[in-house]
């Protein structure tokens, strides 16, 4: 399928893998490259050691182009940029754009920058910014999400901006890129689909919780870091959201030290992060201070095995999927529907008619 996505990122199919933390490694970025998506790996929750390691594990399984997504606000953003150009990543993606110096230096090297919104003033600011493409996430996204429906999101950022879009927000199968590219997306971007496959890292424990959650039970909160985020209503969520403010900032607090023991940056590094994400205006003091609960409550769900114990990310469209294929399996089921309707659609014009 042919598309301003797929011409700008290398790729078969207009389809991304988002970059979810703990959960976006290398195994299943290369099994989305295989399948003909484009998959990013989640740069945001490892060290730069990490993230050049895993490249090398995802370039050892596959010659597909690939993406990585990293926080500008980390102590070590510019070396992470360094091993992306090394290595000849295609893409990064981030949800706040870095400085423009590092915008140009990225663009300079070939690297498409894709960054993440959720409204129509941030697309706009983002490519003034040298975005080269958007993922736009409406508010049924999981993770931090917005509030306005993908529905609304897409057609509203599609008649502000000229860049290659990729809709986020409710998709799982070819019926939906049809209808994305119908209302002008270039694509879809999907991440509780993927998280929900035979490669996805997460735990078999975690993920039958992820089957078993009907869309209504999947919320979205402001308890986690101070910002919306989309995630299962479980019983860890519950008493987030009945503790204190002072409760959370001390868990905040925890988990900060934790992410700084993790990481293997001094508490002066951390410390400096969280003055510039507080600097740039996009974030208030408290939800700075709660910005490392968001990684570490995660883990003990997406890695460690612990739904009850941890947060659980997620799009509402985890309440409608029932199944755990392979990344191959999934990629070619969403095609073959994506062609068969774009065929019925057509039939209703009769375009699709032989002559």
């Amino acid at each position: 399928m042919d598309t301003r996505l797929t011409r700008l990122l290398g790729c078969r199919y207009p389809v991304i893998q988002t970059a979810m933390g703990w959960v976006a490694d290398a195994r299943l970025v290369a099994a989305t490259g295989n399948a003909g998506g484009f998959g990013f790996l989640a740069g945001a929750v490892m060290t730069p050691e990490e993230i050049e390691s895993s490249i090398a594990e995802i370039q050892s399984m596959s010659d597909a182009p690939f993406g990585v997504n990293f926080h500008m606000y980390v102590p070590y953003a510019e070396r992470i940029v360094d091993i992306c150009i090394a290595n000849g990543v295609r893409a990064v993606s981030y949800s706040r754009s870095p400085s423009p110096k590092t915008v140009d230096k990225l663009k300079t090297a070939g690297i498409i920058c894709i960054p993440t919104v959720g409204a129509k003033r941030h697309a706009e600011k983002a490519v003034e910014m040298g975005a080269d493409a958007l993922v736009i996430q409406g508010g049924e996204g999981g993770g931090h999400t917005g509030s306005v429906a993908t529905t609304i999101l897409l057609p509203q950022v599609r008649a502000s901006v000229d860049v290659p879009i990729a809709a986020a927000g409710g998709f799982r199968d070819g019926n939906g890129l049809v209808a994305a590219l119908a209302m002008g997306a270039d694509g879809i971007a999907m991440g509780t689909r993927f998280l929900l496959t035979e490669e996805s890292p997460v735990p078999s424990v975690t993920k039958d919780v992820y089957l078993a959650t009907p869309p209504e039970k999947i919320v979205v909160s402001t308890k986690l870091d101070g910002l919306p985020q989309r995630m299962i209503n479980n019983n860890y969520l519950g008493r987030l959201m009945a503790a204190s403010q002072v409760g959370l900032l001390v868990r905040a607090l925890k988990n900060g030290l934790a992410f700084r023991k993790l990481t293997g940056e001094s508490l002066i590094s951390v410390l400096g992060s969280a003055w510039r994400m507080y600097r740039s205006g996009d974030l208030s003091l408290g939800q700075t201070m709660m910005a490392a609960n968001a990684p570490m409550m995660i883990q003990e769900a997406m890695v460690r095995g612990q739904p009850d114990n941890g947060i659980l990310p997620s799009g509402q469209v985890a309440g409608v999927i029932d199944d755990l294929p392979s990344v191959s399996t999934l990629m070619e089921r969403i095609m073959s529907e994506a062609n068969t309707r774009a065929r019925q659609i057509a039939s209703l014009s009769g375009e699709g008619e032989t002559k």
